[in-house]
């Protein structure tokens, strides 16, 4: 048995956020339903890069953030099909959304409307900005709330311009708050034996891992500048170029300096007292940065790693995607699953991060082709019969 097995969710979201937080769900054991548009379905599906395969291209895109789900296709603009919306409300636990603010009330898919039919439903909203605020009305994607949000201005070279992180921080670090907006509805549903609407800004989600930079506004008043890879309140903390070209970053406390220094060949350091406290260090950062990276630039990334390894201190080598997909670490934890497709055959994947003791291990199955479920959903959730489940499709209602 998985965690979630007996929770039914109703997935109505599309693109990213919403559909990794399904994703993770539906390998934990819940049974999620993807709600598509018909023909198009989810838009991602012709995101690129697209996988080929013997009868046909599949986006690596959608691929990558809903697996595991079944998929229906039901037009939520179509009368009947909003009925056949309602109708599966009353067989699930949850609904996802991610719909623009008033877009599901105009179709009478709203939580107030599914609540009519559901007291129980837990209803999760995601929402650029939130469903009330001035800015309630606005669109944006992830790189406008990273902007709007701060860690963009946070992210970047000193005296350079901002940067975006590598992945699209806002979208999954959203899907992760979605994640425990759903767990933490189940549990209080529990308690309470009453449902819940959760209004989820993914604008608010940027605010709130703002974290340390907000802590020491609020303590310092102090608006953080760009610092690349070294850390506001810690010496050593930041990359350093090896004497192969390739980069390890160091983060230590007090207790690593000395043995830092010692395999440096920086001995006069490890012992000079006026260089054992952090604070002491912050007050010599570029000398005491600059020293570093001078005695590191003489040694190559692998043997830097080696040696701070044998003494503890906190070292990793800067890894491109290919080097962390084929690493040792990586391949013994088992991070990097397979599934079938059925258009493209095995194709790899990366799995949900846990492992379980007193539970089944996580599960995956290829993402579901357009459409794939809405005949089994049908019949099994709502007991339609094959004559009206061709009708529907005959009005282009699924």
């Amino acid at each position: 048995m998985r965690p979630l097995e007996g929770i039914k969710i109703l997935d109505l979201s599309r693109v990213l956020a919403g559909p990794f937080a399904s994703m993770i769900l539906a390998e934990l054991g819940a049974e999620v339903i993807k709600v598509e548009q018909p023909v198009q379905g989810d838009e991602t599906r012709g995101y690129e890069p697209f996988v080929k395969g013997p009868e046909a291209s599949v986006s690596a895109y959608f691929m990558a953030f809903n697996r595991t789900k079944k998929s229906i296709t039901v037009n939520l603009r179509d009368p009947e099909g909003q009925a056949l919306i309602k109708q599966l409300s009353l067989k699930v636990d949850v609904v996802l959304e991610n719909f623009p603010v008033g877009t599901l009330k105009k179709y009478g898919l709203d939580y107030a409307a599914l609540k009519a039919v559901n007291p129980k439903l837990l209803y999760i909203s995601c929402t650029g900005f939130g469903e009330t605020g001035p800015y309630a009305p606005r669109k944006g994607y992830d790189t406008v709330f990273q902007a709007m949000g701060g860690i963009m201005s946070l992210t970047g070279e000193r005296g350079g311009g901002p940067v975006k992180p590598g992945l699209p921080v806002a979208d999954l670090t959203s899907g992760l708050w979605l994640c425990i907006a759903v767990l933490s509805t189940l549990i209080g549903r529990l308690k309470t034996q009453q449902g819940a609407h959760v209004d989820f800004s993914m604008l608010d989600g940027q605010v709130g891992l703002l974290s340390l930079a907000a802590a020491r506004f609020f303590t310092l008043a102090e608006v953080p500048e760009r610092m690349g890879t070294e850390h506001p309140g810690r010496i050593p903390s930041s990359a350093f170029l090896c004497a192969d070209g390739k980069w390890v970053q160091i983060t230590g406390a007090d207790q690593h300096w000395a043995p830092l220094c010692n395999l440096l060949g920086l001995e006069s350091w490890a012992n000079d007292p006026t260089l054992v406290k952090n604070s002491d260090r912050i007050k010599r950062r570029a000398e005491v940065l600059d020293g570093l990276a001078k005695a590191i630039a003489q040694l190559d990334r692998d043997e830097m790693c080696r040696r701070c390894d044998a003494v503890g201190v906190p070292a990793g080598p800067i890894l491109q995607v290919d080097e962390i997909l084929a690493n040792e670490h990586v391949q013994a934890r088992e991070m990097v699953g397979e599934f079938e497709h059925p258009l493209i055959g095995a194709f790899p994947y990366l799995k949900v991060p846990f492992k379980f003791e007193g539970f089944d291990a996580v599960q995956a199955t290829h993402p579901p082709m357009l459409g794939e479920h809405t005949d089994q959903v049908l019949k099994d959730w709502l007991g339609l019969s094959q004559d009206s489940i061709d009708a529907l499709k005959s009005a282009k209602v699924i």
